[in-house]
């Protein structure tokens, strides 16, 4: 008998975990050691994807993507918390624990990279890679309209002088639009031709959804609750479609 696909099980009940926990994080946004909980968080988010992008890429080119991505969010973010280009005026605050350089944290490309690797994944286009790369662009960018309010409003990061949507700046999906192409670019570039995207490694970024859809969604942020729905579905519908359910990674075939 088949064993049954996890991606039919531990995946939504994950998901529901992750959005439960938006809600204790909204009621409770500065607990005792909260920057372990966001670790602990990330590091789950990231292992599935990760994983992976492992199997598909091999060790050098997955120690390279990983080397590149995480060496441009750090410049990128660390320019735009020094300069405010291209984002616009921020900082972080203590959520995500200590701060590389006073300015970005440590955990950065943790949370990022898993991001990139979900957006490039569910944009693929065999036939185009510039095609492929806007759109991952794009993508990432639909994302942080569903990330950064929530973001905000847990005190991750501080907009200062505030914004038109829930008080973020529209230079920010601007910034977002720019270093989305240059990170999507890069992973497309590594890419090994001819081959498909395995479904998990759009799983990081489905978890990562699931919880800041629950955070707009009990901090009453509206539209980047509704928006975040819809890419859940969008996501989910994507996965569904590339041939050949993934199993975790790390769990293995009977």
């Amino acid at each position: 008998m088949a064993a049954l696909r996890p991606c039919t099980l531990l995946l939504p009940v994950a998901a529901l975990l992750f959005f439960c926990a938006a809600g204790f994080a909204v009621r409770f946004p500065d607990p005792p050691g909260a920057w372990l909980l966001s670790l602990a968080a990330v590091a789950a988010i990231a292992a599935p994807p990760l994983a992976a992008l492992l199997r598909l890429f091999g060790p050098a080119r997955w120690l390279a993507a990983l080397a590149l991505l995480s060496a441009f969010a750090f410049a990128v973010e660390s320019l735009g918390v020094a300069t405010g280009w291209p984002y616009g005026r921020f900082y972080y605050g203590e959520g995500l624990g200590p701060l590389l350089g006073g300015l970005v944290p440590y955990l950065l490309p943790v949370s990022y990279v898993p991001l990139v690797v979900g957006a490039v994944a569910a944009a693929r286009h065999p036939r185009s890679r510039p095609l492929w790369t806007l759109r991952s662009a794009a993508l990432l960018t639909l994302i942080d309209g569903v990330l950064d309010p929530g973001a905000a409003l847990l005190g991750f990061w501080v907009w200062p002088g505030g914004g038109p949507y829930y008080g973020v700046p529209a230079s920010n999906y601007l910034g977002w639009l720019l270093s989305g192409a240059v990170s999507s670019a890069v992973l497309v570039l590594l890419w090994p031709r001819g081959s498909p995207a395995p479904p998990a490694l759009l799983d990081g970024t489905l978890l990562a959804l699931a919880f800041w859809t629950g955070v707009a969604a009990f901090g009453g942020l509206a539209l980047p609750a509704a928006l975040g729905v819809a890419l859940l579905a969008a996501f989910l519908a994507r996965r569904a479609g590339i041939r050949g359910c993934a199993r975790v990674t790390f769990l293995k075939k009977n």
